[in-house]
């Protein structure tokens, strides 16, 4: 394979430093288009063990060196070198920083004061102007995070900072996850919500302008602030910028060919947006489902023991049905030894812990409730 004959070239990206001194290195290919279309940024594996976008990006690299690509598209697999390799036994424990105990995907930037004075500044401008400006802006800024925090930062926070550096160069950002054991769904910003059509995935979740510290907030909140911050001086600003957070289903396992199903979904998009050239891909007729994000909704197990997940993800449950039952040994006997559970609305569940095995107020499935369809 000669990555020149498509314009592919790979780099490799230090990012921290390990305490024997060993490098962390983080991959990086890119794919130079052939105008100027809007380009992308697609990364995978921020917490360890959510594996399957790694595959995605693989099968994306093999499909997109036969396509015409017309905007620049940056894919980084083992985007967290130091998650990916947090082993417990046979399990991957990289969804939190072993040293500070935060959330790997909550550590990226915003920075609100930003927007004002390029709204002051060029409030008459061209839009095109302001597009420049805001992203140079943007880049400076995590620019100056990285290289003059006088107090330093954690190993988490550069990491993830130099993430978002090569994030903000691009127009469409995708961040590659999956849940514990869990359906595909996609977290989409409200304003996007047409777009989510052309991924094929059958449950979307709109999410607010709210900055929780994750990289899709991290790159669409500060675009969406700045057209709201237009709009209150009277100014109607049409910026196309889109992230998303694209989970992929259940994490701990890569399977290759759901991977180039899910590899094809994401071109969908891609084509519909314009970076790759061509009518190839066309999205499957499916029933799309919504909630926002305050309808999500965690159910926390009423007691402890052994769970039996009934609930098939992804379509509807009805109210009573059965989302789960409990086995309690201890009570076999003296008592009642299987507790069925439900809830008392309609719901579709999204995705369930991981473990069988659960505490009273372990968090046992998230769930849409007041859904849609798309």
């Amino acid at each position: 394979m000669n990555m020149a004959d498509y314009q592919l070239t790979k780099d490799v990206m230090h990012v921290g430093e390990m305490a024997s001194g060993a490098k962390l290195t983080v991959p990086v290919y890119r794919f130079k288009g052939k105008s100027n279309a809007q380009s992308v940024y697609i990364q995978a594996n921020m917490h360890g063990a959510e594996v399957q976008g790694n595959a995605v990006i693989y099968q994306l690299l093999e499909q997109l060196r036969d396509l015409k690509i017309l905007g620049d598209i940056t894919l980084v697999p083992y985007a967290n070198p130091v998650g990916c390799n947090h082993k417990n036994g046979e399990y991957t424990l990289g969804r939190f920083d072993p040293i500070t105990g935060v959330n790997w995907n909550r550590m990226y930037h915003n920075n609100p004061e930003l927007i004002s004075p390029i709204v002051e500044q060029y409030l008459d401008a061209p839009a095109s102007d302001i597009e420049a400006v805001f992203k140079q802006a943007l880049l400076d800024d995590i620019t100056e995070q990285l290289d003059h925090n006088i107090f330093g930062l954690t190993t988490g926070q550069r990491i993830a900072y130099q993430l978002q550096k090569l994030a903000h160069q691009a127009d469409i950002v995708l961040d590659l996850h999956t849940g514990p054991i869990s359906s595909k769904h996609l977290y989409c910003p409200e304003y996007a919500k047409e777009s989510a059509s052309f991924f094929n995935i059958e449950h979307t979740l709109l999410i607010p302008n709210e900055f929780d510290g994750a990289l899709d907030e991290a790159t669409f909140c500060p675009w969406w602030s700045l057209t709201e911050a237009f709009a209150d001086k009277g100014r109607k600003l049409l910026l196309d910028k889109e992230s998303f957070t694209v989970e992929l289903g259940s994490q701990e396992q890569i399977d290759l060919d759901v991977a180039l199903v899910d590899a094809k979904s994401i071109l969908t998009y891609l084509q519909h947006k314009g970076v790759i050239a061509g009518g190839d891909f066309v999205p499957d007729v499916m029933t799309r489902y919504a909630c926002y994000l305050a309808d999500y909704k965690a159910f926390y197990s009423p007691m402890g023991g052994m769970v039996d997940y009934l609930a098939a993800f992804g379509k509807p449950l009805p109210a009573g049905e059965p989302l789960a039952r409990i086995l309690r040994m201890d009570n076999y006997g003296d008592g009642d030894a299987l507790h069925y559970i439900s809830l008392d609305k309609e719901v579709i569940p999204i995705l369930h812990f991981a473990s069988a095995s659960v505490n009273q107020g372990t968090e046992l499935y998230k769930v849409f409730s007041d859904f849609f369809e798309l």
